[in-house]
């Protein structure tokens, strides 16, 4: 039984399978698409609020033929108490496979070790693999082969998405380099535990000088809240804006998984003039997914 729960200790050959099916299932969109999941009902389990995952999510499901049922945990008994385990093993009687947006990276596990269905991780607390796998698609779409290529991460770099890009880093051979403040860097065992070309500074400039790629995500993730005003105040200095951007490659791509906080990790300008990009990122959760869910059916 084939999940995709986390990039940690995934196979490099597993992520360019699924990659490289990405390109033909947005070519063929509309257009005599696979029907990996006809006759199959899969559910969406999201304790954590949501706009591009939930929609391109139920999109693909459709598009490869089969039906999907969105589950509010909230509406659930798991809202009341239900252990994880009893809605693993009840769901797992009854659709083909889940997509589950959550907190806990070990709920995600324990569901799909219980559940006998493909599982898939749409972001939990410690990794947002999906997301990852896009951002790669997308760079690869517009500039080639990522591998050998330098991926720079500014801001919050201890949160679910820069982890998924430390492991990816090393699956995939790019150099991926953190600027955060020391407090906002992964930590030793987990870039130990990694391996790859990963470097962690809090000097901005050093990490993204000739960068191919400047990626940034929110300073204050679901669940933070009550650290906003804290967090705003350490992480001011990791803004991506025009001065940043100027020690990066000329073409650099600029990225963001959304949404974007504008005069906070990115300005309007910045945005603005990347948004193409940025758009295109967030249009390629669509492909990617399909492409994991091909992968996942097979």
């Amino acid at each position: 039984m084939k999940h995709l729960l986390k990039l940690e200790g995934m196979p490099g050959e597993s992520m360019r399978e699924i990659l490289d099916s990405t390109s033909a299932i947005k070519a063929r969109r509309g257009a005599g698409e696979a029907k990996p999941l006809d006759a199959q009902t899969w559910a969406m389990i999201f304790t954590k609020s949501s706009t591009r995952t939930r929609v391109s999510f139920e999109v693909g499901i459709r598009e490869l033929v089969g039906s999907v049922m969105f589950l509010n945990a909230n509406d659930m008994q798991l809202g009341r108490g239900e252990p994880i385990r009893d809605t693993a093993r009840v769901l797992g009687r009854m659709v083909h496979g889940a997509v589950i947006r959550t907190y806990a990276q070990a709920d995600i596990e324990e569901f799909a070790a219980l559940s006998n269905i493909p599982t898939i991780n749409a972001l939990t607390d410690d990794e947002h693999p999906c997301q990852i796998l896009t951002d790669i698609f997308t760079f690869e779409e517009a500039r080639g082969p990522i591998n050998g290529r330098v991926v720079t991460y500014v801001g919050d770099g201890a949160c679910n998405v820069p982890l998924s890009w430390v492991y990816a880093a090393a699956a995939l051979d790019f150099e991926l380099r953190i600027a955060a403040p020391a407090e906002f860097q992964p930590s030793a065992e987990t870039l130990a535990k990694a391996g790859g070309n990963i470097t962690c500074t809090e000097d901005i400039q050093t990490a993204v000088d000739q960068a191919d790629m400047v990626y940034t995500d929110v300073w204050v993730s679901m669940g933070m809240e009550a650290e906003t005003e804290a967090r705003l105040a350490k992480l001011a200095g990791y803004q991506i804006n025009a001065k940043v951007m100027r020690f990066a490659k000329p073409d650099a791509l600029v990225m963001h998984c959304l949404p974007a906080y504008r005069g906070k990790e990115i300005d309007e300008e910045t945005f603005e003039a990347h948004s193409n990009n940025i758009f295109n990122q967030a249009e390629n959760r669509l492909h990617t997914q399909k492409a994991i869910m091909t992968w996942l059916a097979v």
